[in-house]
């Protein structure tokens, strides 16, 4: 059956001349002429039966539904491209596909992929950021590694490490003082993380404490975020330390109380059923394995 789809010129035309709002300046994106801008768009038009542009003498502007359109192109020729550069960029050579949650991939990950590589040359691993579980079937995902229960329908997983969080702060909040007490961090500001609603709650909890504001506070998706805000003073953050290292290290953020939010949730590397048999697969398992074993915090 005969696919209806625009021409990819056509696409490709208006996808410019919709990012510019102007036909003159997709022409030069494009290296082509105005005139065979518009006959693409035209083209584009008259095989949707919907007008894209408003056309006056001041120039062109997007419709509603032009507008619209231009959104779900532009998301799609990026994903075009996307896979178009995956596979010009494999050249053959045996690729895993990770999805991986954010801040643990720069800070924990990828400082260790050399290690990998070193080992194993022959297998290139491409990150991709993912915050939530995901049916492997409707992605080119070979594998991820999240933060949760390991409850994933169809997939095999291996525990890598504990998050268990501890308040900490800039050095300058904390003052002349080695530390605070949980009383003393209730009344400061409270970073919230979004994926993690109740972690301050369940922290004063298991100091005993019940405080009003404790689900107070600016909120940021990614624990990265949160090393940021709490760098520049604007509050107390719950961070694991593992994903802040360098910045404990290096004293630019401090730990304000020593005692951890346990959980029994962890990082965990999921693999697919269909794809467990794979030798690559298995290799990276191993090394991720290993090296998790091996980590000790040094703060």
């Amino acid at each position: 059956m005969r696919r209806k789809i625009p021409s990819t010129t056509a696409l490709v035309s208006f996808e410019a001349a919709a990012r510019h709002e102007s036909f003159t300046k997709a022409a030069l994106e494009l290296s082509i002429t105005q005139g065979a801008i518009c006959r693409q768009i035209a083209s584009l038009e008259e095989f949707l039966s919907v007008e894209l542009f408003r056309r006056s003498r001041r120039g062109v502007k997007l419709t509603e539904a032009g507008l619209s359109y231009s959104r779900r192109v532009a998301t799609q020729l990026d994903a075009v491209e996307r896979d178009t550069l995956s596979v010009m960029g494999q050249q053959g050579a045996n690729v895993i596909e990770l999805a991986v949650v954010p801040t643990f991939g720069t800070q924990w990950l990828i400082p260790r992929l050399k290690d990998f590589q070193h080992q194993h040359p022959e297998v290139t691993v491409n990150l991709t950021n993912r915050t939530r579980p995901f049916l492997f079937a409707d992605t080119e995902f070979d594998a991820a590694i999240y933060f949760g229960d390991a409850d994933w329908s169809g997939t095999e997983s291996h525990r890598l490490v504990g998050e268990n969080p501890v308040p900490v702060c800039s050095p300058r909040l904390l003052g002349n003082c080695t530390g605070l007490t949980p009383q003393q961090i209730a009344e400061l500001p409270l970073l919230q993380q979004t994926t993690r609603p109740y972690a301050w709650r369940q922290w004063f909890s298991a100091q005993q404490l019940s405080i009003p504001r404790d689900m107070t506070g600016p909120r940021y998706e990614l624990f990265s975020m949160l090393s940021q805000a709490a760098m520049h003073d604007m509050g107390v953050a719950l961070i694991p330390p593992f994903l802040i290292q360098r910045e404990l290290e290096e004293r630019r953020l401090v730990i304000a109380n020593s005692d951890a939010l346990t959980s029994s949730k962890a990082y965990y590397l999921m693999i697919p059923d269909r794809k467990v048999e794979s030798a690559s697969l298995q290799a990276f398992r191993d090394w991720l394995i290993d090296q998790s074993k091996r980590y000790k915090p040094s703060v």
